[in-house]
């Protein structure tokens, strides 16, 4: 096909407005088909749902159906074998499956454009392509939790430290650390979820921005497409980018859970720290230094944060100043929602392997909990608890027994009674059951706390859950 012939076919769809076709410059930057072919699955559905119901409201004939959804499906063969030719000539994938519908069954195609516009129709189909990627990420995130829940009940009794500005804190059970990201996850899904739910409503039928004079059947439009209804202003059907948006923004979120995971797991995996073994599967190696293991796959998952939330700065930047209705700027809509999704997706699928795979290494995560004085806290609940010192003043006594033992060189656990006793005549042998690592975990029995009892039943809701009991 000439050039000529190109634009010629291309102006064709437009109509008779056109005396000729466009420049070549115009061509390149309103054609989006090398990206939003990917919509092409979404567009076969809304085309046969379409269809359908204006055959059901006898606007056109049922032999012009079949002869439509007969072509739709020829066409579905070609994308799915491969077989089917892209023009940049023909912008985007609408004209693309009109344009061959065309070809295959003649002039009974362009009845199926009744009552509808590329505006309704790109936005039901990017509706749609929002909603699998949704369903799909959803189902990610649930085999993400499934192996921190692996993890977590392989680790109920390793005890690790727990941070505040990287500092030792205090002491927390692993399954507990693992915990607090299965927890992350589940608000992703939700936050997913509730997109998820506020998209349902189905522009398709809302023509170019005023609805149609044709007696159409939203509602069937609707329920054939897994819609729980139609829109109801078709203004805002037709330039309505939220549900992107909202998507974009609970990416950004599970992006950066994914990230702080990610940080983590690099630091731990360090050889100062020397907390966890990345398997071989999700390492590499130096091409200069032999004795190296690095963690690119978390190092990777970290910086697909960027990607993401770059995106849903894009497409905010795009839709900020955009009166109604729609503007060919919302075809810049697709590119950062399609990237972005990718992006998760794979993040997630490291994130998933790393953690199914990851050795933990006790011995040092127990001597890390152990250090810079970490059962501190307990020290000090005990002198409230026991004695009935106010807090503050529990915390200063407390302070001067670090200041002993730090002196000593040992833990405060190793201090002698009567060294205690130096500090504060009251405190009895009593309060050897709250120093020690062990003991200071499995004391702390408050609802959300780190004790192993507490973990081991809030693993247990989790699974119930998500349906693993």
């Amino acid at each position: 096909m000439s050039s000529n012939q190109k634009t010629t076919s291309a102006s064709a769809m437009w109509g008779g407005r056109f005396a000729a076709g466009p420049d070549a410059v115009m061509q390149a930057i309103n054609a989006s088909i090398d990206f939003d072919q990917r919509l092409w699955r979404e567009d076969l559905a809304g085309s046969r749902a379409h269809c359908r119901m204006l055959a059901d409201q006898a606007i056109i004939s049922a032999a012009d159906r079949d002869a439509i959804l007969g072509g739709l499906d020829q066409i579905e063969a070609e994308l799915e074998a491969g077989d089917f030719t892209f023009d940049p000539a023909l912008e985007d994938i609408h004209m693309h499956v009109e344009a061959r519908l065309r070809e295959i069954i003649g002039p009974a195609a362009g009845r199926l454009h009744t009552a509808r516009s590329r505006n309704d129709q790109v936005a039901t189909d990017f509706k749609l392509w929002v909603r699998n990627a949704i369903d799909s990420i959803d189902g990610q995130l649930a085999a993400f939790q499934t192996a921190l829940l692996a993890q977590a009940e392989a680790h109920l009794e390793t005890i690790m430290p727990g941070f505040t500005h990287l500092q030792t804190a205090q002491p927390v059970t692993l399954a507990h650390h693992l915990m607090a990201y299965w927890e992350m996850a589940r608000r992703d899904r939700g936050r997913f979820a509730d997109a998820r739910a506020r998209l349902n409503e189905c522009p398709l039928g809302a023509g170019a921005l005023a609805g149609t004079s044709f007696a159409i059947d939203r509602a069937a439009t609707a329920a054939a497409l897994d819609f729980d209804k139609p829109t109801d202003n078709s203004l805002d059907s037709v330039s309505d980018r939220d549900f992107a948006l909202e998507f974009l923004s609970a990416a950004s979120i599970c992006a950066l859970h994914l990230s702080r995971l990610a940080e983590e797991l690099v630091i731990f995996a360090s050889q100062p720290f020397g907390f966890v073994t990345l398997s071989d599967r999700f390492s590499t190696g130096s091409s200069m230094m032999p004795q190296k293991r690095n963690p690119d796959a978390a190092e990777l998952t970290r910086a697909k944060v960027g990607r993401i939330l770059g995106a849903f700065q894009a497409l905010s930047i795009v839709m900020k100043g955009l009166p109604l209705t729609y503007s060919k700027d919302c075809q810049e809509e697709k590119e950062p929602v399609f990237d972005a999704t990718d992006s998760l997706s794979l993040a997630i699928a490291a994130m998933s392997g790393i953690m199914e795979d990851l050795k933990f290494r006790p011995e040092p995560l127990r001597a890390h909990a152990a250090a810079g004085f970490s059962t501190a806290t307990d020290l000090a609940d005990w002198l409230v608890q026991a004695l009935g010192l106010p807090f503050r003043d529990a915390h200063h006594v407390t302070g001067a027994i670090v200041k002993l033992a730090e002196d000593k060189g040992c833990g405060l656990e190793d201090l002698s009674l009567a060294e205690m006793q130096s500090v504060h005549s009251d405190i009895t042998q009593d309060v050897f059951t709250r120093l020690g690592v062990d003991n200071s975990v499995a004391s702390r029995t408050s609802h959300g706390g780190t004790s192993p009892t507490n973990v081991a039943a809030q693993i247990k809701a989790a699974k119930a859950v998500m349906g693993l009991e």
